[in-house]
């Protein structure tokens, strides 16, 4: 039996713990989100209409861009005006990027996602001036060259630069850099993100490839001062092999269940670099943002190397479920995430072939835990079942119980104790496939879906859930007056 122990001091999970992230990398902006006016695709102003349409039902918080390895070779003066300068994507594939895609466009996906907008700047190839003119440009409304070059580009008012991120694995791809060298490096462009007008900028230092707690405890030490935010990079791979990493389909039992367990070590390294990020942030004024994470598979068959493309399974959804309960146990610290990525790279939400276009397991995923958005926590106790989870939260009067069975040939119960009586059942939802690598294709594109959930019982405050094996479960009921 699980207790909730509603507590005061719970935190608010941040609807920003579902955000995406949308890198020139692959078809994950070209053809994936942007077709251009002239597509035989529907679309709104170059933005296709059905990916963008399945993105707001799931509520897309916030949109970090353009990467990546590739925010730190990114010139934006190229991306902006009628005259735009082509690049090489050497990061991912050797790709010509044509720079159709920059900041007017990136804001316009935004406008119509209804999302934040978070920045990456280059630090690894680009001057400090460069990234001081670019948000000059974005967000200054004054008679100044910058925001000048903006209205003759079409804008006139500013946009609004939620979230600025000061480079990208800065000890990798951004630059191979030290933790010392960066931290000072950060500390001096950081300067140059100013805030203009009402504009509030929330800064975001580069932080760890998962367990580098040296690379925390440097940068925190030299630069928390000087940040809001601090990222945090975490990627499952079955076989923890970056040569080999496993196969997206056709996985046996063994390797479904190393994905688990690997996946499970997020609570690990968010407990870890927290604890760091306390000894010199006791007030937990800086945010730890895992602002790269997910499944990361050998690429399929007959497609580019470069361009990260792999299928979703059943068994990608229970990840991406398990990595959401892990991120709300921490809530208190991490309050965004950004998963890898939103169309056609990695652990994506949406699949594309041209005209055509599915919904991965993934997504439905998402789409079970929109209830979580900006509720508070919840606090549970008690043992829970074997290879089962659970998260539990509060808002408008109603508890969301989501629980996951990542367990392969058994069904598991789950009695939860509520701190009110349930009087109304607003919703019952479940995700499950009878095999483990089940997953949808342009021709059965609805293979993995959500469905009804009827194995649930409330009897006062008493829910149970009778969860069968490989599933996600959402439960929501109004407390009772």
């Amino acid at each position: 039996m699980i207790t909730a122990a509603p507590s005061p001091l719970a935190p608010v999970i941040d609807r920003r713990i579902y955000g995406q992230f949308a890198e020139h990398l692959g078809r994950g902006i070209y053809e994936g989100l942007w077709v251009g006016t002239d597509s035989p695709i529907p679309n709104r102003n170059g933005l296709r209409t059905d990916a963008i349409d399945a993105l707001r039902a799931i509520k897309v918080p916030v949109v970090r861009w353009p990467g990546g390895c590739f925010a730190d070779e990114y010139h934006w003066l190229k991306g902006v005006g009628h005259q735009r300068g082509a690049m090489v994507n050497t990061h991912w594939g050797g790709v010509v990027d044509p720079n159709e895609f920059g900041t007017h466009e990136y804001f316009e996906l935004l406008n119509q996602l209804d999302a934040e907008a978070y920045i990456n700047g280059n630090v690894g190839s680009g001057a400090v001036a460069e990234m001081q003119d670019w948000i000059e440009y974005m967000t200054l409304d004054s008679h100044t060259e910058m925001a000048e070059l903006r209205k003759r580009h079409g804008r006139e008012q500013p946009w609004k630069v939620q979230f600025f991120g000061v480079g990208n694995e800065s000890w990798g791809c951004g630059g191979n850099m030290t933790s010392l060298h960066y931290a000072n490096l950060y500390r001096q462009y950081q300067t140059y993100v100013r805030n203009y007008g009402d504009n509030r900028i929330t800064k975001v230092a580069c932080g760890a490839n998962a367990d580098d707690y040296e690379w925390t405890d440097v940068v925190m030490a030299r630069a928390a001062e000087h940040m809001d935010a601090l990222s945090l990079h975490y990627y499952t791979l079955p076989t923890g092999e970056w040569d080999v990493k496993g196969a997206a389909i056709g996985f046996g039992d063994a390797d479904w269940y190393e994905t688990i367990r690997r996946t499970l070590m997020m609570d690990t390294l968010l407990t870890r670099h927290g604890q760091l990020m306390d000894r010199h942030d006791p007030a937990k004024r800086v945010g730890l943002y895992v602002d790269e994470w997910g499944t990361w598979y050998d690429v399929e068959q007959g497609t580019n190397p470069g361009f990260l493309y792999q299928q979703n399974t059943m068994r990608d959804a229970v990840v991406a479920a398990l990595n959401f309960n892990v991120f709300h146990r921490h809530a208190d610290r991490v309050r965004m995430t950004n998963i890898a990525q939103m169309v056609n790279v990695l652990q994506a939400m949406l699949l594309t072939d041209g005209e055509r276009m599915l919904k991965t397991p993934t997504y439905h995923a998402f789409a079970l835990y929109t209830d979580h958005h900006d509720a508070t926590s919840v606090p549970v106790r008690g043992v829970l079942p074997a290879h089962t989870d659970l998260t539990l939260s509060h808002r408008d009067g109603a508890y969301t119980a989501s629980a996951v069975n990542y367990g392969l040939d058994r069904q598991a119960e789950i009695e939860i104790v509520l701190p009110g009586a349930i009087g109304e059942l607003l919703r019952s939802d479940i995700l499950t496939a009878e095999q483990a690598d089940a997953h949808n294709t342009f021709e059965a594109p609805d293979a993995v879906a959500i469905t009804g959930f009827d194995a649930v019982r409330i009897a006062g405050d008493r829910m149970t859930l009778t969860l069968p094996p490989r599933s996600i479960v959402t439960v929501r009921g109004r407390v009772a007056e």
